[in-house]
């Protein structure tokens, strides 16, 4: 299973890279307005960053980039799409799960431009995106959580139907809105290519109390055994 940090922050971008060797980058407009910068700065400067590192390609490096969300007709979706894209050959577009978002990503996919169907809340909305070649559909985990849903068989039932049919693979899972390690292995045992978090969940999946212990257990016998 692949981790993509989700986060428009140059700093978060680098430690994750660096530290936890993340396998892209999924943006949405807040992550880009806690970006503190302008839209168009906020993406270049991921674009920067991603040719500095030599990952130019989508197939190298991902970048979810979400296009206006007022738009909400397929033709200005388009048009829109295609201009940020442009700008960097990881950029992969980000649109809506909405009848006019999955026309819109089918021309997309057609004319070469990859595309990220989003905010997906049901195995329903999945299907569609699948089977018109999106690169990559994003179901939702934490908001549904945080309001009394269990999604691990939710995601499990995405998965059970890319496989009947052939997409498991083509049209990869990223699961979105993850706030927890448990998340993350839900998952992981789901079989969903992606995860999508910010950096200090990644960080909080590295932590247990008995790592800790453990550590403190044997530095004392370090310090403690007979020196020459």
């Amino acid at each position: 299973m692949k981790y993509f940090l989700d986060s428009a922050k140059l700093n978060e971008l680098e430690e994750a890279y660096s530290t936890f060797g993340i396998d892209g980058l999924t943006t949405n407009p807040r992550h880009i307005m806690n970006s503190g910068k302008p839209f168009l700065k906020a993406i270049q400067d991921i674009a920067d960053w991603v040719a500095s590192k030599g990952l130019t390609g989508w197939d190298k490096f991902p970048v979810s980039v979400e296009i206006d969300p007022h738009i909400d007709d397929a033709e200005t979706m388009i048009s829109e799409a295609k201009k940020i894209s442009a700008i960097c050959p990881n950029f992969v577009i980000k649109i809506p799960a909405t009848e006019a978002g999955v026309a819109a990503a089918r021309q997309l996919e057609k004319e070469g431009v990859r595309t990220n169907v989003t905010l997906i809340f049901s195995p329903a909305q999945a299907i569609l995106p699948a089977k018109n070649g999106s690169l990559f559909v994003s179901p939702f985990i934490g908001w549904k959580e945080a309001n009394g849903e269990d999604c691990r068989k939710y995601i499990k039932d995405i998965v059970d139907i890319y496989k009947n049919y052939g997409f498991y693979g083509k049209t990869q899972i990223i699961c979105a809105a993850v706030r927890t390690p448990k998340q993350i292995v839900d998952c992981a045992v789901a079989g969903a290519d992606i995860v999508t978090a910010g950096l200090d969940v990644y960080k909080d999946s590295m932590h247990h109390a008995y790592t800790t212990q453990g550590i403190g257990t044997f530095q004392d016998a370090w310090d403690n055994t007979a020196k020459e």
